[in-house]
C-alpha cells in the first residue's frame, strides 16, 4: 500500500488526497477493486468514465450532456426521472460533481485508470515506417501522421506532440462515441420536430377544413336565405299578376258588354233617323234608347295599385329581415352614466360620450365609476356567446376601446394591461394595443371613421377591426375567467370631441 500511496501528488487536498489513497488502495488490493473503482467512476448511461460529471439530489452522478440527453428524450409533463433509482424531479436540476470530477482527473494523471472501461486491448496501427523500418506505434500530434520510435527521437519530430498511437486511436473513438451521442440527439430533436410540424400541419389542415365548414355553412345559410327571398318575392309577383289580371279582364268583359249596347242604340237610333218607320216601332226604340237604365259607370284599372305588397327597397327589406339570420349582428349598445368620470358627458339616449369642461359635481361614487380614468362601460354584460358592435371615432384623435372584466379596478390608476382585466386598443398620436408588458405599435396613422369589437367569449378572442373595410387591427386571445363589459374612452383633454356607439336599428 505504501508503494501505491506514493503517487498521490502532495499537493491535493486533505479530503481528496485521502479519497485517492483510498481510491489507489482498492486498485493495489487486486482486480476485483479495480473493477468496482471502475464502475464507481463510470456514467450508467454512455458507460465510460464520467466526463463533466453532475450529481442529482438523489445522490447518482451522470455525465451531464448523458443526462440532459436522456431528459430531453424521456423528460415530460409529469417530471423527470434518474435513471438509475427512477426518482422524479418536477424540473430539470443537477449540480456539478466536482470531487468526481478532480479524482478522475488526478488519477488519469498518475495513470491509474485505462483510457476507457470497455478497452480491451491497445489498437495495434498497420504498416511500418518507410524510412526506418519499424512499427508505426506512436502519432505526432503537430504533423498529424504516425511515426516510430526513431522518428520521436529524430529531429525533425524532437519538440512535436508526440503520443502512443493506440491512446490516440482509442481517443479519436471515444471523441466519435460522443459525436455520435451528439448526432443521435441531433436526430432525436430533429424527429421531435418532424412530429410536430406533422402535427401542426394536420391541426392546420384540420382547422381549415372546420372554417371551410363553417363558411359553407353560414354563407349557405345567407345564400339559402337569399334565394328563398327572390323566390317568394318572384312568387308574390306573380299572385299579385295573377289578381291584377283577372281585375283588368273583368273590367274589359264590362266595357265590352257596353260597347256592344251602345253600338245596337246607335244603329237603331239610324235606323229611324234614316228612313220612314212607324210610330210604333219608333216608339218603342225611342223608349229603348231614351227612358233605358243608363249603362254601368266602367271606369279603367288603375296600375298604380297594383304591386303594393311587393312594392319598396328590396335590398334594405332583406337585410331587415336577415338580421334574424345571422349569428352575430351589430348590436345596439348604451352607455351607464352610473360608471362614467365624472368629467365625462352623456347624451343622444346614452349612445355619445364627450369629455366635458365643467365637471359633474355631487355625483354618487359606486365601485363601479372611473375615477381618474376617463372611461365608461356600457349596460351590457357578456358572459358566453359571439358579440359585435361598432364605435364612430370620426375626427377623434384620442380614445381607447374594449372590454373590461366585473371585477376589475376603476379607482385611481387604472393598468390597461390583460392581467388587470383590460383587453384594449388605443389612438395616441398612432394605433397601440395595451399589452401585458406596454404599449404594442399597430398601425402609423388612423382614417376610419368607425371601429368594429368582435368578442368571441366562448373561444376567449377580442378582435378590433376596421369597420369601413373589415380589415382586422389586433386580436387578443385570451380566457376569460368572468364575465365582461364593453368600455370606452374619449381621452383626456380634449373638450368638443365625442365617441358615439353606432346603432342599425
Amino acid at each position: 500500500m505504501g508503494s501505491w500511496a506514493g503517487l498521490v501528488p502532495p499537493s491535493l487536498p486533505v479530503a481528496e488526497a485521502s479519497l485517492c489513497v483510498s481510491v489507489v488502495g482498492k486498485m493495489a488490493a487486486g482486480g476485483s477493486s479495480r473493477e468496482e473503482l471502475r464502475k464507481e467512476l463510470t456514467c450508467a448511461i454512455c458507460l465510460d468514465y464520467f466526463k463533466d460529471p453532475v450529481i442529482l439530489k438523489c445522490g447518482h452522478s451522470f455525465c451531464r450532456f448523458c443526462i440532459s440527453l436522456h431528459w430531453d428524450e424521456n423528460g415530460d409533463d409529469y417530471g423527470y426521472q434518474c435513471p438509475h433509482c427512477r426518482t422524479v424531479f418536477n424540473k430539470k436540476s443537477y449540480t456539478k460533481n466536482y470531487l468526481v470530477q478532480n479524482l478522475i482527473a488526478k488519477l488519469d494523471d498518475l495513470d491509474c485508470l485505462d483510457s476507457s472501461p470497455q478497452q480491451a486491448k491497445a489498437v495495434k496501427v498497420d504498416g511500418k515506417c518507410e524510412q526506418h523500418g519499424e512499427e508505426l506505434k506512436l502519432y505526432c500530434q503537430t504533423d498529424k501522421r504516425p511515426i516510430c520510435v526513431v522518428c520521436c527521437e529524430s529531429r525533425a519530430h524532437r519538440h512535436h506532440d508526440i503520443a502512443p498511437s493506440s491512446e490516440v486511436m482509442n481517443d479519436m473513438k471515444m471523441e466519435m462515441k460522443m459525436k455520435l451521442m451528439e448526432l443521435n440527439w441531433q436526430k432525436s430533436r430533429y424527429l421531435k420536430i418532424i412530429t410536430a410540424d406533422e402535427c401542426t400541419r394536420s391541426e392546420v389542415r384540420s382547422k381549415k377544413q372546420s372554417l371551410k365548414e363553417k363558411v359553407e355553412a353560414d354563407v349557405g345559410a345567407l345564400v339559402q336565405f337569399l334565394l328563398d327571398e327572390r323566390d317568394s318575392l318572384l312568387e308574390s309577383l306573380d299572385a299579385e299578376e295573377v289578381a291584377a289580371m283577372a281585375v283588368i279582364e273583368d273590367n274589359l268583359k264590362t266595357v265590352e258588354m257596353n260597347v256592344k249596347a251602345v253600338d245596337k242604340a246607335v244603329a237603331d237610333i239610324n235606323k229611324h233617323m234614316s228612313g220612314k218607320t212607324s210610330f210604333e216601332s219608333l216608339s218603342e226604340t225611342f223608349n229603348e234608347v231614351v227612358h233605358c237604365t243608363p249603362f254601368a259607370s266602367v271606369e279603367r284599372v288603375n296600375c298604380q295599385t297594383v304591386f303594393l305588397d311587393t312594392a319598396g327597397p328590396f335590398q334594405l327589406i332583406m337585410w331587415k329581415k336577415m338580421m334574424h339570420v345571422l349569428h352575430t349582428m351589430p348590436q345596439n349598445l348604451t352607455l351607464d352614466p352610473d360608471t362614467a368620470h365624472p368629467n365625462l358627458f352623456i347624451s343622444d339616449f346614452d349612445t355619445k360620450v364627450e369629455e366635458g369642461r365643467i365637471r359633474s359635481q355631487d355625483l354618487p361614487d359606486p365601485p363601479a365609476r372611473f375615477t381618474r380614468f376617463c372611461g365608461v362601460l356600457a349596460t351590457a354584460q357578456y358572459s358566453s356567446g359571439q358579440h359585435y358592435w361598432e364605435v364612430d371615432v370620426k375626427d377623434k384623435g384620442v380614445w381607447y376601446l374594449g372590454v373590461t372584466t366585473v371585477s376589475s379596478n376603476r379607482k385611481g390608476f387604472v393598468s390597461l394591461a390583460p392581467s388587470e382585466g383590460y383587453w384594449s386598443i388605443c389612438l395616441q398620436d398612432r394605433l397601440y394595443a395595451n399589452g401585458e408588458h406596454g404599449r404594442i405599435p399597430i398601425a402609423d396613422y388612423w382614417n376610419s371613421p368607425r371601429v368594429g369589437v368582435y368578442l368571441d367569449y366562448d373561444q376567449g378572442r377580442l378582435s378590433f377591426c376596421d369597420a369601413v373595410t373589415m380589415r382586422r387591427l389586433y386580436m387578443f386571445d385570451t380566457c376569460f375567467d368572468e364575465p365582461v363589459y364593453p368600455f370606452f374612452s374619449p381621452g383626456k383633454n380634449d373638450p368638443g370631441s365625442r365617441l358615439q356607439i353606432c346603432h342599425y336599428y
